[in-house]
């Protein structure tokens, strides 16, 4: 495994308002809720994660959840990783139908109004219980994934570790390599951090919660991001 970048550049807790902004982003429509990629959740000002990085979904009067999400878009930090980032992180995640724990990216728009491509999202990890040993491995920039099975056991923490080069993103777990995926996220690349837990719908083969579930949680500590000189790899 390759050594970190030289030096931290993120390292704030989840509490700090500074450097995370509580329940938006701009991946989610104004009303805070996202039927449309298959999500039961709401995120808000209110729901945000404990300090030690715990985050829940809970079940809500009107049938929807309200679920814990920090971006650290519209905090007044606002941190954007660049390429060749190292990004680590120690997560812990649960086999309960319908959770959808995440840590992913979201791109601004380049200086000519347009998105970037595939919005610059990467997802460092999507997780769904219905493959309760699998960790979903996507980059939308340059499109490629990894659905790599067999990697984590449910209930047990796990490292993370993912470096966003600009040639090759490359996803560790528990120090072995997982997916280089060869195609990077290019030079001009820059992403806000986003940190959530989603509920699923039932679609794509992804279970809703069944009755009865109140919460659902997971765990995210640990999360720092490294940069070398000139922030490229």
């Amino acid at each position: 495994m390759p050594a970190p970048r030289e030096h931290v550049v993120f390292d704030a807790p989840f509490t700090d308002r500074g450097a995370w902004a509580a329940g938006r982003t701009s991946a989610y429509p104004p009303d805070g809720r996202n039927p449309g990629d298959n999500k039961l959740d709401r995120i808000g000002p209110a729901f945000a994660p404990t300090p030690d990085g715990v985050f829940r979904a809970r079940r809500a009067s009107d049938g929807l959840w309200n679920a814990d999400l920090v971006s650290t878009e519209y905090a007044p930090g606002g941190f954007e990783l660049l390429p060749g980032d190292d990004l680590q992180a120690t997560c812990l995640v649960h086999d309960v139908q319908g959770a959808w724990p995440s840590l992913w990216t979201w791109g601004r728009d380049t200086s000519s109004g347009r998105s970037q491509p595939g919005h610059g999202e990467v997802d460092a990890f999507e997780y769904h219980p219905t493959n309760p040993r699998m960790l979903e491995l996507t980059n939308h920039v340059r499109p490629a994934a990894c659905y790599a099975d067999d990697l984590i056991t449910p209930g047990r923490p796990f490292t993370l570790r993912v470096v966003f080069g600009d040639s090759s993103v490359q996803w560790w777990v528990d120090g072995h390599l997982v997916f280089a995926d060869g195609t990077g996220v290019g030079r001009n690349w820059r992403a806000w951090l986003i940190v959530g837990m989603s509920v699923a719908a039932g679609g794509y083969g992804h279970l809703p919660p069944v009755a009865g579930t109140q919460e659902l949680e997971w765990q995210c500590g640990a999360l720092t991001v490294s940069r070398g000189p000139g922030g490229h790899g």
